[in-house]
């Protein structure tokens, strides 16, 4: 099919051009006396992207899901208890994961399409005057269903309670992208990946971990090896890691976060923000719903979008993808044929967001869906517009 494909899938992101000319180079060599050059400040760097001064930040060869192993097997071990939510697959198979390593997982268990139940942590929390709780997991922005967590509100109450548990944070589909505080939140582990938006491919995961968390490293008696922090310290401080590294990846890292800093990570934010509103007001506009339930969770980097009872959202997900060359993002597990999902992060601006919702209109057109044509484009234009805007702070 002539034409360039829409990616509009919540992970893998597009690439900027940038990002992919840094990568298009020979290998090199990860021992060389130079290469330090690349990762001291790299290191640092991401710091900027996290938000932490004392936090470390760690790469490794992976996914997010590698960074959820690390966090757990550095700072446990077995029977400890950890504190968590269930409200979508990725906190679902986190859950999972802990249970795997055999710990003790409180999971709550909460209606999907809502976040973290805060009244609930707190509970729980007030409730173990012994402290048998260790950690407490979040998933900070679930990306299937849509979904942002207020992780500044569970270290409130962490803090309120005076509870020592660590607090482990899913940043996967957020941190580079939504506001993420890692030193201001209190977070001791921030687990991220470099396939959404750090804008490159899967391999990378990219951990921030606080003193507090690192302390733990040598209590901790979960079984580790490829994801012990201790050697990653040890090496990273002379700008090397304890086994081959992505070396190709880091370059790519290196732009992404040159691209990410000469924006301004609040700008990254309210950039993210703004495309997000545009896509929520085109789902407003074609009569639809967000399986999100209330605005306090909407996501500012996916939003999965519910079709009506009748109709299988698999079917809109079929049609873009081979009559118009659009990726969507499916419903996972519970939400399976229920919702189908856009994504709105990394490297993203109006023209491509516009361009995703006309995709979806012919979709949804095809599959039978009622609404009227351009109802949602519209919608999104009135928001994205910045003429229109500032009519409407005008008028106001």
């Amino acid at each position: 099919m002539p034409g360039q494909k829409g990616l509009a899938v919540p992970g893998p992101t597009n690439m900027p051009f940038a990002v992919r000319q840094a990568m298009d180079l020979p290998l090199e060599d990860h021992r060389a006396p130079g290469f330090p050059d690349l990762v001291v400040p790299l290191l640092a760097d991401l710091k900027k992207v996290f938000l932490t001064e004392t936090g470390q930040v760690f790469l490794f060869p992976g996914s997010g899901t590698g960074g959820w192993e690390s966090a757990l097997a550095n700072t446990l071990s077995p029977g400890d208890t950890v504190l968590a939510a269930v409200f979508g697959q990725f906190s679902h198979l986190w859950v999972d994961m802990c249970r795997r390593f055999g710990l003790n997982v409180h999971a709550i268990e909460t209606p999907w399409g809502q976040g973290i139940p805060l009244d609930a942590y707190e509970a729980a929390l007030r409730a173990d005057t012994t402290h048998q709780i260790k950690a407490v997991l979040v998933c900070h922005n679930e990306t299937a269903t849509g979904v942002t967590s207020d992780v500044a509100a569970v270290r409130r109450i962490l803090d309120d309670t005076g509870h020592p548990a660590l607090l482990f944070v899913d940043g996967v589909s957020s941190i580079a992208s939504i506001e993420f505080r890692m030193e201001e939140w209190g977070v001791d582990v921030a687990v991220s990946g470099s396939q959404k938006g750090f804008m490159l491919p899967t391999g990378l995961t990219i951990v921030g971990v606080s003193q507090k968390a690192l302390s733990m490293a040598d209590t901790a008696q979960l079984p580790r090896c490829f994801f012990d922090y201790r050697d990653m310290v040890k090496m990273n401080a002379q700008g090397y890691f304890p086994y081959t590294p992505a070396t190709t990846l880091l370059r790519g890292l290196r732009a992404s976060v040159d691209l990410l800093l000469e924006e301004g990570i609040e700008n990254v934010w309210a950039r993210h923000n703004r495309l997000a509103r545009g896509v929520r007001a085109a789902v407003s506009g074609w009569g639809l719903s967000l399986c999100a339930q209330e605005p306090q969770w909407y996501s500012d980097t996916v939003s999965a979008i519910m079709v009506p009872d009748r109709f299988d959202a698999n079917e809109v997900i079929q049609i873009a993808y081979h009559r118009y060359n659009l990726s969507l993002g499916a419903g996972l597990s519970k939400v399976a044929g229920k919702v189908f999902r856009i994504g709105h992060l990394g490297d993203l601006n109006e023209i491509m967001v516009m361009q995703y919702l006309g995709g979806v209109e012919l979709a949804m057109r095809d599959a039978g869906i009622a609404f009227t044509s351009g109802a949602g484009v519209g919608a999104a234009v009135d928001v994205l517009s910045d003429t229109v805007a500032a009519q409407r702070i005008a008028a106001e």
